[in-house]
């Protein structure tokens, strides 16, 4: 399932999946499968992405 709630806020932020990539310390290519849905992320990369982007785990990887 894409993650389309990630990728607006990085977009608010001004953010490219590479500029996200650099702040957390990963390729852009995950940040790629991460917003596309194609990998399914580890909670402690979760929780650097919120971080970086301003939000909470609910806000970005909660279903509702």
């Amino acid at each position: 399932m894409k993650n389309k709630k990630m990728k607006i806020a990085r977009l608010e932020k001004n953010m490219s999946q590479s500029q996200l990539a650099e702040v957390i310390g990963v390729t852009r290519q995950t940040i790629g499968l991460v917003e596309s849905g194609e990998y399914n992320p580890t909670l402690k990369l979760c929780v650097l992405i919120c971080k970086a982007l301003n939000c909470t785990l609910d806000e970005l990887f909660w279903e509702g």
